[in-house]
């Protein structure tokens, strides 16, 4: 087999997300497998080198997976044409400045979203790759998640006919460190630190509408914090100051009402993390983030309104399950292959910095909203 290897810094991957998922399920996942594949000969070798602010934590991720290369020098990294591709997940308050560097170092940019701390940084982070004639993309994990592939397949064979609405429901209990240690870190609840439920979830709201059901052409949303005070990584309390749920409806170029409720503070009654009810004029579904269930119209059963009676009809039965025909991998290992392909090949990506700028969009609008309590159209960005 042919090597071709491509040099990826990763900034930031001592966090969760980072560890788990961009690099151990998609970077050493794929040089297990010996590489992304591009012929019968040759394959793609991605070969990371760990940076970040935390020595003890860098040299400790990097023994705990067979001795990787790490450093705290990211100047020097970026002046090594060993490392063509530049791979951001730290906190989003830090992002834009090392991806700009990077950027200014000839780098091919790969970033966590948001891309930016504001529109206005993403938009700048993508004319400045757009200028420099770097290739850039940023993570939309969702897009590959088995389940959403699944109805992504069923819009694909036209089976709901006309699409009406979609209910997008998300969320899990977050633990307040009170009774149980918090399942997610302290900053994200923090808007000082850029944290924030809207900030986070409306960025992966608008690539799974714009992809799925059309283009969002306008919303009203609805922020709140419910929990005011958590505890923190040290056990000390701080007040949240950043929304622990968020309320919005968007409306699509294709005339369809998506309603998504997110929320760190609701418990789970539900088939998954994160479900999408898809209803149409000739079926409905419903997706989770690895299955997905249907109920076609012809299937659907005759409801009559009776509270005095228990209901005579199984709702949770009657769904049929969507086969799982098309082996599904991990989805950021999806984007990562995608993206590798797209910087050795030139083959089309098109999950760029300007998608995640429509992320970000949608984001500061739906504070906008909360703030004014009113509906707002959204603009077209144009690059």
């Amino acid at each position: 087999m042919d090597i071709r290897r491509i040099g990826i810094i990763m900034n930031g991957v001592t966090g969760r997300m980072g560890t788990n998922q961009h690099l151990v399920r998609s970077i050493l996942a794929i040089r297990e497998q010996g590489g992304v594949r591009i012929g019968d000969s040759q394959a793609l070798m991605p070969e990371p080198v760990l940076t970040g602010r935390n020595e003890d934590k860098l040299r400790a991720l990097a023994e705990s997976h067979g001795g990787l290369a790490y450093s705290t020098d990211l100047d020097a990294l970026l002046a090594d044409k060993t490392y063509p591709v530049y791979f951001d997940a730290q906190t989003t308050l830090r992002r834009f400045d090392s991806t700009k560097a990077a950027i200014a170092a000839g780098k091919h940019v790969y970033v966590e979203k948001p891309s930016g701390a504001s529109l206005e940084e993403g938009i700048e982070l993508y004319r400045l790759a757009k200028a420099a004639g770097v290739k850039h993309g940023v993570v939309q994990d969702k897009l590959w998640l088995p389940g959403l592939l699944k109805l992504k397949r069923l819009i694909d064979t036209g089976y709901f006919g006309r699409i009406l609405s979609v209910r997008g429901e998300f969320g899990y209990w977050v633990f307040t460190g009170h009774d149980q240690p918090a399942q997610r870190p302290s900053w994200n609840y923090r808007k000082e630190d850029g944290g924030g439920l809207i900030v986070d979830m409306l960025c992966h709201w608008r690539y799974v509408i714009d992809n799925l059901f059309g283009e969002v052409e306008r919303l009203s949303c609805l922020g709140t914090t419910h929990i005011p005070e958590r505890l923190d990584e040290r056990g000390a309390a701080y007040a949240c100051t950043a929304d622990d749920a968020a309320y919005a409806t968007f409306e699509t170029n294709q005339g369809i009402i998506c309603h998504f409720n997110s929320s760190w503070c609701t418990r789970v009654r539900r088939d998954d993390l994160l479900t999408l009810h898809v209803d149409g004029t000739d079926g409905s579904a419903v997706a989770g983030l690895r299955d997905c269930v249907t109920q076609h119209a012809a299937n659907t059963p005759r409801p009559v309104w009776n509270p005095d009676i228990k209901n005579p009809i199984d709702l949770w039965g009657g769904w049929t399950p969507v086969p799982d025909n098309h082996p599904a991998d991990n989805a950021f290992k999806a984007q990562w292959e995608l993206f590798l392909r797209h910087v050795a090949l030139d083959e089309p990506f098109r999950w760029g910095l300007l998608e995640g700028a429509k992320g970000i969009q949608l984001a500061e609008l739906g504070q906008q909203s909360w703030a004014e309590r009113r509906w707002l159209d959204v603009p077209p960005l144009q690059g």
